[in-house]
């Protein structure tokens, strides 16, 4: 195998650079086929992508695969020829036949370079072409079993007419390079016009060519070279021809813009004619009026500065210049914000009070925080404004409350949504340098609002995403600082601005997916769903009123009877806000303007009855207390997104395995945990509680909670597992009308568990009288409305043996009915 020379290696690298072949000097009449002697017919395989060799060229290949590396780094050492074959689809990693095409080039290497990052650069010398049959081995490196295709003339052909077709191939190569190519390498068209070697004239017209990897593919494929040759030309040509048309275009888009500045001189001429004519004032005019509204502005000494400096800069402008119009959309933005102007607030406190408790019921903790912020502001008559996060459910009332807010303030309100935005433009404006450039939606706002404190809702907070142009929630970290927001900068405006008296809300349903950092800036409030006592209040006192308006209705004309709103509440919604309630409201309002417009009676009341004629069949129903004839069946309380539900418990035995405890009723891991730890319990226990261990000996135990197909999972069904399991051992009843919660220890000790005020509405609507709860869960029903707790009463435990105590009575059932 043959070395290059130096001067061939330096201009290696000028072609590497240019991604285009390597020249190589051969005589006349040398050819590339190799002799049948020198190498058996399997050969080192190299899959390439996106590229393929042609006998005779020199092209430089960057190597990463460690396999193709082996093979190159063994044929430098050894002197030997390998194959290289080119990839069907250049994704596939590690390529078997199927992958590969079946026409390659014999190569040798050329030269050869490490590089830091641990690829190679190599040169590579195509030698012959050659079908592959089929791949030998692929673990270490490929290798295949080859057939040596040689490039024959069709006997009709004479060595002349193949002359002929060489010097049409070069001398068309020759003008494409001399005319059309960008600046080849030096020497490199000098070292073309002396090649006089047909074959390699073909085979590095056919490298130069722009055509798809499919097209390249197909040329080498050819065995005939007098018809590769041919195919090339035609190709040469048509290359050409689109290159002469696309320098044409170009040329022709050149003069145009020869003209577009050969009429920016006139116009500047012609400005400077109107000007000494008195016709050009118009502009001046505009920037005197900038200049007198500056003047009026209540912003610092460094804004009117900066003001003043942007004005004269515009002064220099021509105004058909495109820079003078956006130099002027610049300075009315800055005009137009509401520097220094604040809104009066209101500081009746009662009157704010009201106001809140008009708009929205309940929501009692963000009330009194806006309440607090007003006393304090009226006291002290200056302080940074507060940056809450209401976080609940949908539907409960978050957004609406900003509008609330402002008005019982006195304040004007703006929102924006932050659902979906991703770009940090968005909330910090695009720097004057793009095309298109605005402020952001903070400036925006402001201008809108025309003051500098107004309530801003930032809403949805939680929906925020990023991508490769900013994050948006880092963005923010400015905006809810107070200690930063004094100075906040605007990429568009340059200007530090003041948003320090700026009262933010933000909402979210999901604070996890907050960032930390922005989350420690805000005043997390929590605002919980609504318990169906509290959605009736709003439905008497909001909803209906305000559907019966927009349905066309007279309020005093409708009359809900009791019970139809508990009916549309109970068993036609199921969520923690009121969105879908207002719906099926309105859908009821619908069918009464019907009658009204078909000239019919109104009902004179709405009945229970004539909701469901309304609304048609239930869509939820909840569970009703069912008595206490079987043992082994206990009322738990469990808490969901959308409200409290009771939940029963059941356990039983039957003949089996030793003391095996089954699970059913899609129960998480959390519920099976609990599970597990009341059996134990009740085993280590067992004398205690009258239990014979021997009773149970050859018994299976069965825990079931009924509605398999809902998910359930918590802790707080810990005591109602251990009573249940008791009764259903001992077969001794429970107390009627009894729902328990609380989490159980191995100690049998009964924790606190949460969401208690969801759990006793719940057990209230479904005819519980009795509740048991953890002792420090007494302060959780302190908090909850007198008026809801009437007719319960609560028994506080500290050990699970009380629950027992007070939950089974000594009745036993010998068999349940």
């Amino acid at each position: 195998m043959s070395k290059r020379n130096k001067p061939d290696e330096m201009l290696a690298e000028e072609m590497q650079a240019l991604a285009i072949p390597v020249l190589a000097s051969y005589s006349e009449d040398e050819v590339f086929d190799l002799e049948p002697t020198e190498q058996a017919d399997l050969y080192p395989l190299i899959a390439l992508r996106n590229m393929s060799i042609f006998p005779g060229t020199l092209v430089p290949i960057l190597i990463g695969r460690k396999k193709s590396m082996k093979v190159v780094r063994l044929a430098e050492k050894e002197h030997k020829y390998f194959g290289v074959v080119t990839q069907r689809d250049a994704s596939v990693e590690d390529p078997g036949l199927e992958d590969l095409y079946t026409v390659g080039t014999i190569v040798e290497v050329s030269q050869i370079m490490e590089l830091p990052s641990g690829e190679i650069s190599a040169i590579l010398c195509g030698r012959q072409r050659f079908a592959l049959k089929r791949i030998t081995k692929s673990r270490t490196y490929l290798e295949g079993e080859v057939e040596l295709l040689n490039d024959s003339l069709p006997q009709e052909v004479s060595s002349t007419e193949i002359g002929v077709l060489s010097e049409l191939i070069h001398d068309r190569m020759v003008h494409f390079l001399e005319h059309l190519a960008a600046d080849p390498p030096k020497g490199f068209l000098d070292t073309i016009r002396g090649l006089k070697n047909h074959t390699y004239i073909i085979h590095l017209a056919a490298s130069l060519l722009s055509l798809s990897m499919e097209e390249r593919q197909e040329l080498l494929e050819k065995n005939n070279i007098y018809d590769r040759g041919l195919e090339i030309l035609s190709r040469l040509n048509e290359q050409i021809s689109h290159t002469e048309i696309r320098e044409e275009i170009l040329g022709r888009t050149r003069r145009e813009m020869d003209q577009q500045q050969r009429e920016y001189f006139l116009q500047q001429q012609m400005r400077s004619i109107q000007d000494e004519l008195g016709g050009g004032a118009t502009s001046d005019e505009e920037i005197d009026e900038l200049r007198k509204k500056g003047k009026e502005k209540l912003w610092s000494e460094a804004v009117a500065e900066t003001f003043e400096k942007e004005l004269r800069k515009a002064e220099r402008l021509n105004p058909q210049s495109p820079d003078f119009s956006i130099q002027m959309q610049y300075l009315r933005t800055i005009v137009e914000l509401p520097w220094g102007v604040y809104s009066q607030d209101n500081f009746d406190l009662k009157g704010a009070k009201e106001t809140l408790d008009r708009e929205h019921y309940g929501l009692d903790r963000v009330k009194e925080r806006i309440l607090e912020h007003l006393a304090v502001l009226k006291l002290k008559g200056d302080m940074k404004s507060p940056i809450l996060c209401l976080y609940g459910p949908p539907g409960v009332g978050k957004t609406s409350l900003g509008r609330s807010i402002a008005e019982s303030l006195g304040r004007k309100y703006v929102r924006i949504s932050l659902g979906g935005v991703h770009d940090e433009a968005e909330i910090r404006g695009h720097r004057r340098t793009y095309i298109g450039a605005m402020s952001g939606r903070i400036i925006q706002s402001l201008q809108k609002a025309g003051t500098s404190n107004p309530v801003f809702v930032l809403d949805e907070i939680d929906k925020l995403s990023s991508d490769y142009k900013g994050d948006p929630a880092s963005a923010l970290l400015e905006v809810l600082d107070p200690e930063q927001n004094t100075t906040f900068h605007d990429n568009y405006l340059d200007i530090d601005y003041d948003l320090s008296k700026v009262l933010f809300i933000a909402t979210a349903n999901n604070i996890s997916t907050i960032p930390q950092a922005l989350r420690d800036r805000m005043e997390l409030i929590e605002v919980t769903g609504y318990i169906a006592e509290e959605k009736l209040k709003i439905a008497e006192q909001h909803l209906v009123p305000k559907e019966a308006k927009e349905h066309g209705l007279k309020l005093e004309d409708l009359h809900f009877a009791p019970g139809a709103l508990d009916l549309i509440i109970e068993e036609y919604t199921r969520e923690s806000g009121v969105r879908t309630l207002t719906k099926q409201i309105a859908a009821v309002m619908r069918k009464l303007a019907w009658a009204v417009a078909s000239e019919e009676q109104l009902p004179s009341e709405i009945t229970p009855e004539l909701v469901r004629e309304y609304l048609g069949k239930t869509i939820y129903s909840r569970d009703k207390y069912q008595g206490n004839e079987h043992p082994g069946v206990v009322v738990g309380l469990a808490w969901t997104s959308v409200g409290g539900e009771i939940l029963f418990i059941e356990s039983s035995l039957q003949p089996g395995q030793n003391g095996k405890l089954i699970l059913t009723g899609s129960l998480g891991d959390v519920m099976k945990e609990s599970a597990t730890i009341a059996l134990s319990y009740i085993r280590a226990h067992a004398t205690e509680l009258g239990i014979d261990l021997d009773q149970i000996k050859d018994k299976e135990i069965h825990i079931h909670v009924p509605e398999g197909a809902i998910p359930k999972d918590g802790p707080s069904a810990g005591i109602t597992m251990v009573t249940s399991l008791v009764s259903g051992i001992t077969r001794r009843k429970v107390r009627p009308h009894l729902a328990m919660t609380g989490e159980i220890t191995l100690r049998g000790k009964v924790l606190p568990v949460g969401g208690i005020k969801e759990k006793i509405l719940a057990a209230k609507r479904s005819g519980i009288t009795d509740i048991i709860l953890c002792r420090e869960n007494e302060k959780d029903i302190q908090e909850i409305n007198a008026h809801y707790l009437e007719g319960l009463s609560f028994h506080y435990v500290d050990e699970i043996t009380e629950v027992l105590d007070f939950a089974l009575l000594d009745e036993v059932v010998d068999k349940a009915k």
